[in-house]
């Protein structure tokens, strides 16, 4: 489960990308079953439809929290019941999700180049390789501090970087995030 108190994180162009393919996928999902969906099998749905993108494809449980948050401020701004939620276990609110799903696109559209806009022009996404690089010199540095990672949070923290976080903001985001999850 999700910690919904959790304090709202800067987006990153990576979050604000995941999250869209995330709100197209709990849409589809809402409008076929509204059944609670792990989060695993959320990230799968999503790249079930787009299995060329390559944000989405490096994805992590572990880094979900912000993109659902996205998806949780996209229904909350146009008024559609909280898909996030069905990450939560909760089933989908009664809602006509069939009329609704013709309309979103291009409210999330409009959504989406807002969320983009709002990113800090300090977060220059990276390529993977120096994002690799640049976190190993860090990592052998503070080799104390990084004990504590899964190997799913190290992904998670290549993919922060990649989308412009600095190693110590990265690392301190997926410690939260792993404290959260456990």
């Amino acid at each position: 489960m999700l910690d919904r108190a959790a304090p709202l994180l800067q987006w990153t162009a990576t979050d604000i990308a995941v999250g869209a393919r995330l709100v197209a996928a709990l849409f589809t999902h809402a409008a076929s079953s509204g059944a609670p969906i792990a989060a695993a099998d959320l990230l799968g749905l999503a790249r079930s439809a787009h299995p060329r993108d390559a944000q989405l494809a490096r994805a992590v449980v572990l880094g979900i929290a912000p993109k659902l948050q996205f998806v949780a401020a996209f229904c909350q701004r146009h008024g559609y019941p909280n898909l996030a939620g069905l990450v939560d276990g909760a089933a989908a609110q009664p809602f006509d999700w069939q009329n609704a799903a013709s309309g979103y696109p291009a409210q999330l559209a409009a959504f989406v180049k807002t969320a983009q806009a709002a990113v800090p022009v300090r977060f220059k996404a990276r390529a993977e390789r120096p994002a690799d690089v640049a976190w190993y010199a860090y990592f052998r540095t503070h080799r104390a501090a990084c004990d504590a990672l899964s190997s799913e949070g190290k992904k998670e923290i290549i993919n922060l970087m990649m989308a412009g976080l600095d190693p110590d903001a990265a690392l301190a985001r997926v410690l939260a995030a792993q404290a959260q999850q456990n």
